[in-house]
């Protein structure tokens, strides 16, 4: 049986999986392209670069998936793409069938929560959940997100998904990080509450 010191050890050494969404301030964290205008500046640049240099496995939504693996594959916009090509990503997917065409996509097979406990418990750097909203949902309801970070853009965006529905039950979280960039973004980063 573990004692308590194996199991914290257990904690400490397991891998982060983090969720990070642009969002309006009405709350509105699809299609962020939409609604960014000119407010992403280099403070959040370098947040990113940050998060990026520590996370080496990405999970996506088919819908996610499916629209970045028909850009990035060919992008030039400076810099995102020589993080998102070549790291480890993993799909969640009810439709897709292998193999992937992306470079380094593999569809998870199973039980999406069970196979990130799995992944959480090997060995790496963080797991990153970018844009899918339904697979944020469901990760942060089954208590398996360690951080959160949402980035409030200054503008109303009007129309678009959230990432809770009216139905979901609350969740309660704790603010462990706010910073504020020069051109007005909010970047707030939870951690689920113990």
């Amino acid at each position: 049986m573990p004692t308590i010191l194996t199991q914290r050890l257990e904690v400490i050494l397991m891998r982060k999986l983090t969720a990070g969404l642009f969002s309006s301030i009405d709350g509105v964290v699809e299609a962020p392209n939409e609604f960014q205008f000119d407010s992403f500046d280099d403070d959040l640049g370098q947040m990113l670069g940050e998060v990026m240099s520590n996370t080496s496995t990405v999970l996506l939504g088919r819908v996610s998936y499916t629209e970045w693996a028909s850009y990035w594959p060919n992008a030039n916009d400076g810099g995102f793409e020589h993080f998102i090509n070549p790291v480890q990503k993993f799909v969640a997917s009810r439709t897709l069938t292998e193999p992937l065409e992306w470079q380094n996509s593999t569809l998870i097979e199973g039980d999406l929560e069970s196979f990130v406990g799995e992944l959480k418990a090997g060995e790496g750097g963080d797991i990153a959940i970018m844009g899918s909203l339904s697979v944020t949902r469901q990760l942060i309801k089954a208590g398996l997100v360690d951080r959160m970070t949402l980035i409030v853009h200054p503008v109303f965006a009007g129309k678009g998904r959230h990432l809770f529905e009216p139905t979901d039950e609350p969740t309660c979280l704790t603010l462990i990080e706010s910073v504020r960039t020069t051109k007005g973004n909010v970047v707030n980063t939870y951690a689920p509450r113990d």
